[in-house]
């Protein structure tokens, strides 16, 4: 029996990764057939084939995602992240077949170097769980509230460059979604636990109020900021572009607000190779995006 929930644990986040995928490739296709000067906003909320990308992606991927940690078949933050990469495969493919972009053999290069950094992230077994001490202690909270401070900055940041040039719009516009992922995916993790207390523990009501007002918003700017760096490049370029902040998000949360020590000899190594496989990946991408800005 433990072994078949361990399976069915990989099956979740392998699905979780592919449906998430999916959908943003829908989402990008619909955004292509756009008449030329439309922006992106409400007119693709009439768009069933968008409506069923977003479901593909925040809905069900986001089900399937909680379902990989969840017992008894969780098989936990170590695993899941990597097995989701998978979905980048998908990417490859679905860029071709769906929408016809043409793949370029840096492209290949610059998204297997995205899969192999986040599956080393993954296996570095760099897992945080939040406890209820955790929330009442006010360093957590103050750690917590600069970590997500920072990566709104670097949003606000990429939201000012984009719109004083003309180049990179694409690339600082997926940073700029994949920011607010970082802030979402922590804040789902401190919000989870907190079905636990909210209902037993009266000061947990504010906590948890706050966290789901800061889902919500992150959120709609992270769908909303992808949709528009589509307008501007290939799903095949910003997908991976947009992962690099949501990947390496976690090592700060792992390091900054939960001040842990890595649990094993390969843990750091893991994590200093897949870092430097995600930047080498995201720089081979960026390039490759940029020059296609410049043509345009």
């Amino acid at each position: 029996m433990q072994d078949l929930n361990y399976f069915i644990g990989i099956c979740f986040a392998i699905n979780a990764g592919l449906l998430a995928t999916f959908g943003l490739l829908l989402q990008k296709k619909v955004v292509n057939e756009l008449p030329p000067g439309e922006k992106v906003g409400r007119n693709l909320l009439k768009k069933p084939l968008w409506i069923v990308g977003f479901i593909c992606e925040m809905v069900l991927g986001s089900v399937f995602y909680l379902l990989a940690f969840t017992p008894p078949w969780g098989i936990g933050a170590a695993l899941v992240p990597g097995l989701m990469a998978v979905g980048l495969i998908i990417l490859a493919i679905g860029s071709i077949k769906i929408l016809n972009e043409r793949i370029t053999k840096q492209d290949l290069i610059g998204i297997a170097l995205m899969i192999g950094g986040i599956t080393l992230l993954g296996f570095s077994k760099l897992e945080t769980e939040v406890l209820e001490s955790n929330l009442l202690d006010s360093g957590f909270i103050l750690r917590a509230v600069i970590f997500s401070l920072v990566f709104l900055s670097i949003s606000i940041f990429c939201q000012i460059f984009q719109s004083r040039t003309k180049d990179y719009k694409g690339i600082h516009l997926a940073i700029f979604s994949g920011s607010m992922y970082v802030i979402s995916n922590f804040w789902v993790g401190v919000l989870m636990p907190l079905f636990g207390f909210v209902f037993g523990k009266g000061q947990f009501i504010v906590f948890f109020i706050i966290t789901v007002v800061i889902l919500i918003f992150s959120n709609i700017f992270g769908v909303f900021k992808m949709q528009q760096a589509f307008q501007h490049g290939r799903a095949s370029s910003l997908i991976p572009i947009q992962q690099v902040p949501v990947q390496t998000g976690p090592i700060f949360i792992y390091f900054a607000i939960f001040m842990l020590v890595p649990p094993e000899f390969y843990s750091f190594p893991f994590m200093v190779v897949g870092v430097i496989l995600i930047i080498v990946s995201s720089f081979l991408l960026a390039r490759r995006q940029a020059q296609l800005e410049e043509i345009k």
